[in-house]
């Protein structure tokens, strides 16, 4: 099997809870994933179902993972994505700083404007247009980072938010989380992932594309006088590996998707193949991918990557 050996790849298992998961379920891939030596723990923040029955219910984001902070050790906790819909900005910066506490500083902010209008209607949360959604996420991204890193005293007035000297309560345990921005819009979203990000993904885009998306991000680094080099890269791709063809098929049949789809547009396959589509993102200049884990009872599935796969990334 080809290794991989420039620069290495970490990988991450992301979960989508709002499709049906109790607390107990993301508990156990969040321990297992750590045991496995999986880089972090990353979940949804939605609060209605994509399709099926959703059964339990939908769990708020930052609720689950203060849970999970106490009950792991080790591996990194984030969202893919928090809706800056969702939450006032300063309220969230406590939060996500009180749930880094809760960590030992393991802690990762992804937050994006938002776009499953169902869902705010189901749960009464308004919904504005796209411009000025990207509006209040980039007030709000002022704002959290701002209260994170202020010595106290922090103001900001913005359209949407008004902060006057705010003693910037409570620190998080590291110096600032993380922030992760990511999608594919041209300007925009490269722009605040520039000024913001500590890094940007790619959301289940088609590779070429994200190489395009990501040359966007370098160019606005560039224009603002910061080192492109400093953003990491990352892609999120659904996942879906087994020792052999039966064991792809039955994977790729218990989350509804086609074996030939999933390998199109996922990532796909047995492990040699896997590690060969994973070498083309270390290639890009990626350095994480979050595997999109739909069937949280079938922890075989990240066992499987863990021995499989895993070890043929790593950096040397």
């Amino acid at each position: 099997m080809a290794e991989i050996t420039s620069g290495g790849m970490e990988l991450r298992v992301f979960t989508e809870p709002q499709q049906g998961a109790a607390y107990d379920d993301l508990l156990s891939v969040a321990q297992e994933a750590e045991r496995l030596g999986f880089g972090a723990f990353f979940r949804s923040d939605h609060y209605l179902t994509m399709g099926g029955d959703g059964l339990p219910g939908p769990s708020d984001a930052w609720i689950t993972l203060a849970g999970i902070a106490r009950e792991t050790s080790t591996i990194r906790l984030g969202t893919l994505m928090t809706s800056a819909t969702f939450r006032h900005p300063g309220p969230l910066a406590i939060a996500v700083a009180g749930v880094d506490q809760m960590s030992g500083g393991r802690v990762e902010l992804g937050l994006g404007a938002g776009w499953f209008e169902a869902e705010h209607s189901a749960y009464g949360i308004p919904f504005p247009d796209t411009r000025e959604r990207f509006d209040v996420l980039e007030e709000q991204l002022a704002v959290i980072t701002g209260l994170w890193g202020s010595a106290g005293g922090f103001s900001f007035e913005g359209e949407h938010y008004t902060v006057r000297d705010s003693p910037g309560l409570p620190k998080p345990a590291q110096a600032k989380p993380p922030v992760l921005i990511g999608g594919g819009g041209k300007k925009r979203t490269p722009a605040l992932a520039a000024r913001y990000a500590d890094e940007f993904n790619l959301p289940f885009m088609p590779f070429d594309d994200g190489l395009v998306q990501n040359d966007r991000v370098r160019r606005a680094c560039e224009e603002i006088g910061r080192d492109p080099a400093s953003m990491r890269f990352s892609s999120a791709l659904v996942l879906c590996v087994g020792a052999n063809e039966a064991e792809v098929a039955r994977r790729a049949a218990a989350i509804g998707r086609e074996v030939d789809e999933l390998r199109e547009n996922g990532l796909a396959g047995t492990p040699q193949e896997v590690v060969d589509k994973i070498g083309r993102y270390a290639e890009s200049g990626q350095t994480r991918l979050y595997l999109q884990t739909l069937d949280l009872q079938d922890l075989d599935h990240l066992r499987l990557v863990a021995a499989e796969v895993m070890p043929h990334i790593a950096d040397r």
